[in-house]
């Protein structure tokens, strides 16, 4: 059994990643491990970088934002070790994500980033995922920062609404 606090982080990471088929978002894990009390931010985001350093999982950032995914080397360190882990830490953890599946599931299926041009405009891209399969993307122009950060904002609650008309405008008004 372990007794190292941080090599059980660790690991409870490494289940909560591997337990959700997307990636989850650095505030979803924190959610996790501070509602229910299990370490402080500070020790969490250390073993989250040294789970990163030692490619047991890949971050993906943005500007605001960083998601994380359990790699292949991490889910076999899992198998290897999981037993380790509590049957109470393994409750909570189930608890934690039935009890959120669907706010989960619906934070890590859009993203948004911007990035600037070379002619001084703003990129912003866009995507909808299911189960990190892209569903949908979209990349825009925006004269200025401001409103690239402003069309990212307003993507998770408007994508919806916009692939929907996308959609019906590509099959023609009989479908």
């Amino acid at each position: 059994m372990i007794t190292e606090p941080l090599t059980l982080y660790k690991l409870m990471i490494l289940y909560l990643l591997r337990s959700v088929n997307y990636p989850l978002t650095n505030n979803q894990l924190s959610g996790f491990f501070l509602d229910y009390e299990y370490t402080t931010y500070f020790t969490l985001q250390q073993c989250i970088s040294e789970l990163v350093e030692a490619r047991l999982i890949n971050a993906h950032s943005t500007k605001n934002v960083t998601r994380y995914e359990i790699t292949k080397e991490g889910g076999d360190t899992l198998e290897f070790f999981q037993a380790d882990i509590t049957p109470g830490a393994i409750e909570d953890m189930k608890r934690f994500l039935k009890e959120n599946k669907l706010r989960l599931r619906a934070e890590s299926s859009t993203y948004t980033d911007y990035y600037e041009a070379d002619d001084g405009n703003y990129i912003v891209h866009t995507e909808v995922r299911e189960e990190n399969q892209l569903l949908f993307g979209l990349e825009l122009s925006a004269p200025d920062l401001d409103t690239a950060e402003l069309m990212c904002s307003k993507w998770a609650e408007k994508n919806a609404a916009i692939y929907g008309y996308i959609i019906r405008q590509l099959l023609g008004s009989d479908h």
